[in-house]
Parts: structure tokens; sequence; C-alpha cells
């Protein structure tokens, strides 16, 4: 059948559903290419003019900073990817919000991790890439040393510090902020529109200032 003879609506529904299965492989293809230390699989997954730092264009800058990392910080990773929520702004471009649970090799400790990455995707040239990944940590911390109370990013021989897990939600803050009232129900907001789901649970916030571990 010629897509002249296909509906207009009909194809864009069969684009999105493509696009969101792409999106998905590409989020897979991250972490196997990056436990597996294939780094030039791993930085093609960015697009061409990929931003390192504040200064730095392209993924041979990506694939230089990737390796240092690895090479400096861990014997060996696992990545294991949660849920998936992915929001289109157009055909070509798309945010979304993955868990990942993450377990290192780091010298003699064992170090896991919770998580969440803030994904933007661009399509370029008919292939999705990553434009953007905002990694967003909840802990980090031996196998052994369960990451009870502040500051859960423990990692050896670091000071422990606050991840940014909960920042690209104000709704966190609210929660334990509000108290609703036990004589009356609370109200209820409409639910998101199409596509408006992430938007509306950031209410506008900013993006949280990542530090590198």
């Amino acid at each position: 059948m010629s897509t002249a003879t296909i509906p207009a609506k009909l194809l864009a529904r069969i684009d999105r559903l493509e696009s969101t299965d792409a999106i998905r492989q590409l989020v897979a293809k991250y972490s196997l290419s990056l436990d597996m230390r294939d780094l030039d699989a791993h930085v093609n997954l960015f697009a061409p003019d990929i931003r390192v730092g504040r200064e730095k264009v392209g993924r041979a800058h990506l694939k230089a900073w990737v390796d240092d990392t690895l090479r400096n910080q861990f014997s060996g990773t696992s990545h294991h990817v949660g849920q998936h929520i992915i929001e289109f702004t157009d055909p070509d471009h798309a945010v979304g919000v993955v868990y990942s649970k993450n377990e290192h090799e780091t010298g003699p400790e064992w170090v896991i991790m919770q998580m969440l990455y803030w994904d933007d995707y661009e399509r370029i040239d008919g292939q999705w890439y990553f434009r953007r990944r905002l990694p967003c940590y909840w802990y980090a911390t031996d196998l052994n040393k369960p990451p009870i109370g502040d500051r859960k990013m423990r990692w050896p021989g670091r000071e422990p510090y606050e991840g940014s897990f909960h920042d690209l939600f104000p709704s966190w803050r609210a929660f334990w902020a509000e108290r609703p009232a036990k004589d009356q129900l609370p109200q209820v907001a409409e639910p998101a529109a199409l596509d408006c789901f992430l938007a509306t649970l950031r209410r506008g916030a900013a993006d949280p200032r990542i530090r590198v571990r």
C-alpha cells in the first residue's frame, strides 16, 4: 500500500510509535555500550555536535571524557534501566525520564546507586539521538552500608553529599511542606494534557545543578 493512500493522522501515529520504540532502544543501547566499554558505539548515540562541559563540542571530546571517567573510577559497571516516560514536543524532539539502578566495582568496594536521567532526544536525518542527559542521583553507597539519612551520595574516598534525585520535581518539597487537614478531602487538580505529564509534574522548575561524580 502506498503511503499516499494512508491518512495523515494514521501516518503520524505510526511515526510516533516507531519513534517511541527507537528512543527506548537508544536508552538500552546507552547502558549496554557503557557497561561493555564500547565507547565508539556509546558516543555515537549522541548528536554529532553534542556539548561536553561549557566549552567543548563533539563526540571526540565526549569519548575522551567518558574514557577518563571510566578508567579512573570504575573497574566494572552495570546499568539496569527501569521505567521510561517519553513525551514529544514535536515530531523530531522529545523529552524523557528514565530510572536507572546501577552497580559499580570501584577498588575494594561495591557501590550501588539509584538515580534517574532527564533526557532530551532529537531526530537528525531520520535517526534519534541524545541531545542531553541530565543525571539526577538519589544515593550511592557501598553494598553493605544502607544510605540512611542525609547526604546519600557516598563514594569511597569522598565526603558524602546530596544528590539531585528530587530536584527536577517541586512536588517532593511541597509534599513535605504541606499537611492536608484531616477533616476535609484534599483538592485534586485536573489531569495533565497529552504530552504534558512531565512538564506539569515539573511545574516550571529549573534544571538542577548537577555535581559531577
